[in-house]
């Protein structure tokens, strides 16, 4: 059975960003976008971030445009966004397509193993994964990055 480790993001940079890097770590993969009413969800997650990143999480930031087109910006423009005005020190990804046939493989097998409640309906969607590459919980993008239940879940994980 696939794990998480076995996909492989494009790093906001360019570089390869392979989950297998994060084994041993469990992962928040949100998907992003710069121009939502969710945006200040940065804050959150990097606040989330900060709490837990020595116990050994990692957010990992999806950028995507599928929303209403709320991250048109190039890879450069949305780093910036992101380090200016949310000072995010998390990793980003490149660019994603998230949803629908174009979607990124990690987003088929999420929903594949969680059903329907993985497919982003949204920006800021969240899927957990364990340490062990499992996929543990998938989060709607209204729950905000330090809600009770999400705050749980992170703990139960690491």
């Amino acid at each position: 059975m696939a794990t998480a480790h076995d996909f492989s993001f494009t790093r906001i940079d360019g570089a390869p960003l392979p989950l297998a890097d994060f084994k041993g770590k469990a992962v928040l993969v949100v998907n992003t976008a710069s121009h939502c009413g969710l945006t200040p969800q940065y804050e959150g997650l990097e606040a989330l971030y900060s709490r837990y990143r020595d116990r050994g999480l990692v957010v990992l930031g999806v950028p995507c445009n599928q929303f209403a087109g709320q991250e048109p910006g190039s890879e450069e423009e949305i780093a910036a966004f992101c380090t200016t005005r949310f000072a995010v020190d998390f990793p980003l990804a490149a660019k994603t397509e998230v949803k629908d046939e174009g979607r990124h493989p990690f987003y088929a097998w999420a929903e594949e193993v969680l059903g329907p409640d993985a497919v982003p309906v949204w920006n800021f969607h969240k899927i957990l994964i364990g340490s062990d590459g499992a996929a543990i919980a998938a989060f709607n993008p209204r729950v905000e990055p330090l809600d009770e239940a999400l705050t749980a879940a992170v703990e139960k994980a690491l």
